[in-house]
């Protein structure tokens, strides 16, 4: 099931990032890549999800932190 879609309200359980930030990172290209089978509907595949999130680790914190 790693392959699933899933919504914003499960992506936003996933990584701790609210529903309207996840919007604005949508917005400026900076979060996952997301899916838009219709014009109001978003849509995440899980395992890009987190993947994403994993590209992010870092090993100090002067390290860049933005994806």
């Amino acid at each position: 099931m790693d392959k699933e879609f899933i919504q914003p309200e499960v992506v936003s359980e996933i990584t701790g990032l609210s529903v309207g930030a996840l919007a604005q990172l949508r917005y400026t290209g900076q979060g996952p890549r997301f899916y838009k089978p219709t014009k109001r509907t978003v849509l995440y595949k899980r395992h890009e999800v987190i993947e994403w999130v994993e590209s992010t680790a870092r090993t100090r914190t002067g390290a860049e932190s933005f994806a």
